[in-house]
């Protein structure tokens, strides 16, 4: 066969290849994301707009998600970072059986204590921060509910600091539009990011670890998380992470299982990946003109 017979062949080979190609790219993409969450909201936060969404008007419970309002509207009080609070035996009787390493007596300062309630998911933190805010906890209350409708968040509620109450609710619209104001903090986004923390507590050095191991994951570059799990609200994690060069935020409302929540994120993460090649695949394919 001659060059220039060859030359041709190969260039078919090739466009058919590439053409081939996009159409797979392509037709993955088309396809939903395998996710096993109830509720779903993938948005595109530069932009605004909604890349997937199942049950995303819904408002469910949303266990310790609530943390980030909590956190919230105690930096929006000014109140100092550095003085100190104590945990109380109305902190422990507000939290009833929740698991904490904070005991009766133990005082550490608001900034030890957002920490703790952000990265660690620790109830009683949350709840000192929230008996200690300036008015008391109905004051609390109050601001985070009132901070929820400043930032168009229609169906949500507030009955507790902590997230252990199954009425304080929000629909996935909701939670994006509060992990979007929890991302403009500098503080909040550091705090759920922490991976570990160790604070003095009596006499020891106690180390705490964050309840999301995708801050942990090198292929992940998460700014603010927050993972939550009771029994009304199941599993559920809302984070806001830089995917494929876009700010991203992802809500994920009761997954079942205790690994699902971190899966499906990862799930996502692969299936927007998948979207950006079938677009760069479908640009780079031949054309008929």
């Amino acid at each position: 066969m001659n060059q220039p017979r060859l030359s041709a062949l190969l260039w078919c080979l090739l466009g058919t290849a590439a053409v081939a190609c996009a159409s797979q790219a392509a037709t993955a993409a088309q396809r939903s994301p395998q996710i096993r969450s109830e509720a779903v909201l993938v948005l595109d936060q530069a932009t605004d707009s909604v890349i997937y969404a199942r049950r995303e008007t819904r408002a469910v419970p949303i266990a310790s998600i609530t943390k980030l309002m909590t956190a919230l509207v105690v930096l929006d009080s000014g109140q100092s970072l550095d003085a100190l609070v104590e945990i109380t035996a109305a902190d422990r009787s507000r939290t009833g059986g929740a698991a904490s390493r904070l005991a009766v007596g133990t005082r550490l300062t608001r900034r030890e204590l957002l920490r703790l309630a952000l990265m660690s998911s620790e109830n009683r933190a949350a709840q000192a921060l929230c008996r200690a805010y300036r008015g008391g906890e109905a004051a609390c209350l109050a601001a985070m509910n009132i901070r929820a409708r400043q930032l168009g968040m229609e169906q949500a509620h507030f009955d507790d600091a902590t997230g252990l109450s199954a009425s304080n609710v929000a629909s996935p619209n909701d939670l994006a539009r509060l992990v979007v104001a929890a991302n403009s903090n500098d503080l909040i986004r550091e705090f759920s990011t922490t991976s570990s923390w160790s604070v003095r507590i009596g006499r020891q050095m106690v180390e705490f670890h964050n309840t999301d191991p995708l801050v942990k994951d090198p292929g992940w570059r998460v700014s603010v998380q927050k993972t939550g799990h009771i029994a009304a609200a199941g599993r559920c994690l809302v984070l806001q992470a830089l995917v494929d060069g876009r700010d991203v935020v992802i809500v994920l409302m009761n997954s079942v299982g205790k690994y699902t929540r971190v899966a499906d994120a990862r799930r996502i993460r692969q299936w927007l990946a998948g979207r950006e090649l079938a677009a760069a695949a479908s640009a780079q394919a031949p054309h008929d003109s």
